[in-house]
């Protein structure tokens, strides 16, 4: 499909969306200005295996981040949808319990034999507060020393009290804690990943104060020699929690958290998104030692209970096993990747690539970057899909559909490297750049 037209109803919808909700969606990684401001198609009337259909009716092949990453078996896998059908035929909430929280416990215990314990929720923010609970519960300690991006929660977001540019390097730049108490000013004490100097730093000046070290095991950039040890060693050393943020990279790369691939082992490890395709679930797995003190304090929710997420994720997971999906993620990212590298070459045009297979971007090395990317997702969108510059492959993506895909990139790499060499030329794009992070909130 080619076409000019902007879609205007889920512009329009969101318009009115901003009216009555703050910031106009639930998830700032869905909201419409961060990808083509007055253009993106914003709201999805339905969604199968790889394709997604507007409001106006149009229909686009999503080769960009499918559900923020939750989708790893496709939209509306049949499989998955059947075990959430049949959840809700049978009851989904009731005064007992639903004994799909016990297979699914043991499913994952099955996949990560070094952990004996789970418990559950329905998001990947709450999930991490859970496990920051825990850590602080079994260490009778406050502070966390991290890494990385881990949600919108006060435990995290308190790293910011201390500089405004605490986070900067954490994937929230320009993010002011409003909200988030000053009690809690330093209590969370960031590190980058792969300077064990910082982390060893923050564990010196705290060493009778640090509850719990968290961060991703790996996900921008592959871990240094022994680094992922030597954080263990830390841990261990000052009987700190090692926390594993696995929401986005587990069932990616492997058969489970991504760690499993490193042999370094944390003491809890959290997974929501890929885990049920989808649908709201999210689990806190980890050592009984540690697991054991979620009874010293209060961890509870009623939606935490409900059938739907569970049965979803022993589908998901059952299906990603039986299938090796990660070898299929792997195989159609680098597919991706390698296209988005070569085809940059042969345009002349500066691409820096980086990420897991399953978890890939890229950025153009140019001063008018962010233009460029804008201009990237319109020409894309025109030419019927939803593209970023990022792409989180699913198992229903296939190597045709790849092949088709960079055809489109192709043909649109060549017109930035001419809207490069012709800056004074009319420009192509059609309303405002995308707005980044958490600069412009409005």
């Amino acid at each position: 499909m080619m076409t000019t037209e902007i879609a205007t109803k889920g512009w329009d919808l969101f318009n009115r969306a901003c009216k009555v909700i703050p910031g106009g969606t639930q998830l700032l990684s869905k909201r419409p200005s961060m990808f083509l401001p007055e253009q993106w198609p914003s709201y999805f009337s339905k969604a199968r295996g790889v394709e997604v259909t507007d409001l106006d009716g149009r229909t686009y092949v999503d080769m960009s981040m499918m559900g923020i990453g939750a989708c790893v078996l496709g939209y509306a896998d049949p499989e998955v949808d059947g075990a959430a059908k049949a959840a809700i035929d049978a009851g989904v909430a009731s005064t007992l319990n639903a004994p799909e929280e016990v297979v699914l416990a043991e499913l994952l215990l099955e996949l990560h034999p070094w952990a004996q314990m789970v418990r559950y929720a329905r998001g990947g923010g709450e999930a991490m507060s859970i496990a920051v609970r825990i850590a602080r519960a079994r260490t009778g300690r406050d502070k966390v020393a991290f890494c990385g991006y881990h949600g919108w929660c006060d435990w995290y977001l308190a790293a910011n009290l201390a500089e405004d540019e605490a986070l900067d390097a954490h994937l929230l730049p320009g993010l002011e804690p409003r909200g988030v108490p000053r009690g809690l000013r330093g209590t969370a004490l960031p590190f980058h990943y792969n300077r064990i100097d910082e982390l060893r730093a923050i564990a010196d000046a705290n060493r009778n104060e640090l509850a719990a070290i968290v961060m991703e095991p790996q996900r921008g950039q592959e871990p240094a020699p022994e680094f992922l040890e030597n954080v263990r060693d830390i841990a261990n050393e000052l009987g700190a929690v090692l926390v594993f943020d696995e929401i986005t990279t587990g069932f990616r790369m492997t058969e489970g958290g991504i760690h499993l691939l490193s042999g370094v082992n944390p003491d809890i490890a959290v997974f929501a998104k890929a885990m049920a395709n989808g649908y709201a679930m999210a689990a806190v797995i980890g050592i009984e030692s540690v697991m054991q003190a979620a009874q010293t304090t209060f961890i509870s929710s009623t939606n935490w209970t409900e059938r739907i997420g569970p049965a979803a994720a022993i589908a998901t997971i059952n299906k990603f096993r039986r299938e090796k999906v990660a070898t299929h993620l792997i195989a159609i990212g680098s597919q991706v990747m390698e296209g988005w590298r070569s085809l940059a070459k042969s345009k002349g045009l500066q691409l820096h690539t980086s990420g897991l297979p399953s978890l890939c971007h890229f950025s153009f090395e140019h001063e008018a970057e962010l233009r460029l990317t804008t201009l990237f997702t319109q020409l894309m969108l025109e030419r019927g899909y939803l593209a970023y510059n990022q792409f989180k492959p699913s198992f229903a993506h296939s190597g045709e559909q790849v092949d088709s895909y960079l055809e489109a990139v192709e043909e649109v790499f060549g017109l930035l490297a001419r809207d490069i060499s012709e800056p004074n030329s009319c420009s192509r794009l059609r309303g405002p750049l995308a707005q980044r992070g958490f600069y412009r909130l409005a």
